[in-house]
């Protein structure tokens, strides 16, 4: 039997308050959903164009995957019955065939069989051409990764972050596959490998940069050029705001946005230790924090489990994706699949990212290679392979004896499977509550 109270004309249920007989709640109670799950919020509150992207994101990254997955084999080419292991990470349950998923990019993927009736999946001239082009778009920004990921680690409260956390933005901060192995060891000007008594490799910071410490929207108000100060301190900018196109009662909360806009909060790089957790500002500090995170991305969205890993590195709410939704003028959250998306909506016009980097235009030539592309090709056998010179490759086994290992390191594949549970993808009565009552007028 549940827990209540009552208090005046409010009954007081699992920390949540429904108040009855006032106009405030009637308003709102369109608003708010009596649902356990965060899917069934307003209709009035999703964006159209950014589900569109999220579909799209989730058709590319089974394929960016599979390009990996080939990429780790010695000859880049793997039998299908090898790639039943990753059903998880395509999110392709049985009885589908993964030979059928392969079948639908014909011009990224190719399938043969052996003298044995083995069938085998590789990947086609143009697909090889396209791995080795991402090669030296990685190369080229490597750079601003490093700097991304410096940056990260000064927000947190201890200058160091888990490298197995910021192995899940590898595909996000655009870090190269040998993220773990090479890479960070390419900067010992900015962090360094460090091991703790229990044997986690953390990612420390060497020097403080100051010039890094001016956040992006203080670059866009101030210029990229501008004032540099000697420490992080209070910041006043407001945060860009982007409605839905639909969403047409915002004047209800205008007096609370606009509160929300003027409040004064502090830097992400400044020192968060006296800051009361569930404060005005340790909230506000939050949103800085979360925008600050996502202009790092390459496509300004991320997976919302990534951001919660780093609620205690970074000194964020416990329940993040309520912060989340009540700010949706700054940020969107898309539930479409089983993990949630989170979008800087400032950075897209409709389902377009205003500013696209190497990488973004990259992987949309792949997406333009995905799909079907006339009719069905017939799989070819062991003797139409013409233009193979070793066939001795087909007798191989799938051979890496430390591929499974890398893989649940993350050594290449973090961000990419879209089969995982998100931490916050299950919310409360009470939060759902809350997340949309915070929003109510002035």
């Amino acid at each position: 039997m549940m827990a209540y109270r009552i208090v005046g004309n409010v009954i007081e249920l699992n920390c949540c308050k429904y108040a009855f007989g006032c106009k405030e709640f009637l308003q709102h109670s369109r608003s708010m959903t009596t649902s356990k799950r965060v899917q069934d919020r307003s209709e009035k509150k999703r964006v159209h164009d950014l589900e569109i992207v999220t579909e799209k994101w989730k058709i590319i990254s089974k394929v960016l995957f599979l390009m990996e997955v080939l990429k780790k084999e010695p000859e880049q080419i793997i039998s299908v019955r090898s790639l039943d292991q990753y059903r998880r990470q395509i999110n392709l349950p049985k009885p589908h065939k993964i030979s059928d998923f392969i079948r639908k990019s014909p011009k990224l993927f190719d399938l043969y069989k052996d003298q044995k009736g083995v069938l085998w999946c590789g990947m086609t001239k143009e697909a090889e051409d396209l791995v080795a082009e991402e090669e030296r778009l990685l190369e080229q920004h490597s750079d601003k990764a490093a700097e991304h990921v410096t940056r990260l680690i000064m927000m947190s409260v201890e200058k160091r972050l888990p490298l197995d956390k910021i192995a899940h933005f590898r595909r996000d901060f655009g870090l190269p596959y040998d993220f773990r192995t090479s890479w960070v060891k390419k900067y010992p000007q900015h962090f360094r490998v460090v091991q703790s008594e229990d044997e986690i490799e953390y990612l420390e910071l060497v020097s403080w940069n100051p010039a890094w410490a001016v956040t992006e929207l203080e670059k866009k108000v101030n210029g990229v050029n501008g004032d540099i100060p000697r420490t992080p301190g209070l910041l006043s900018l407001p945060f860009p705001l982007k409605f839905p196109p639909n969403f047409k009662k915002v004047y209800r909360y205008g007096g609370k946005i606009d509160h929300f806009q003027k409040r004064e909060y502090l830097s992400p790089y400044s020192d968060a230790h006296g800051l009361k957790a569930g404060s005005l500002e340790f909230d506000k500090r939050a949103v800085a924090i979360m925008h600050e995170v996502l202009s790092f991305t390459i496509e300004k969205r991320l997976v919302t489990d990534h951001l919660t890993h780093f609620r205690w590195e970074l000194v964020m709410p416990q329940k993040l994706m309520r912060l989340l939704l009540k700010h949706f003028g700054i940020f969107y959250v898309s539930e479409r699949g089983k993990r949630f998306s989170v979008f800087l909506t400032e950075a897209y016009d409709g389902a377009e990212l205003i500013e696209k980097c190497p990488l973004i235009l990259w992987k949309e030539k792949v997406q333009k290679l995905i799909g079907y592309r006339g009719r069905k090709r017939k799989i070819e056998t062991f003797e139409d392979l013409t233009d193979m010179e070793d066939t001795s490759l087909f007798e191989m086994e799938s051979g890496n004896e430390n591929f499974d290992e890398e893989l649940e390191r993350g050594e290449f594949i973090d961000g990419l499977g879209d089969g995982l549970l998100a931490d916050d993808v299950e919310m409360d009565v009470g939060e759902i509550c809350n997340a949309y009552k915070d929003n109510k007028p002035s």
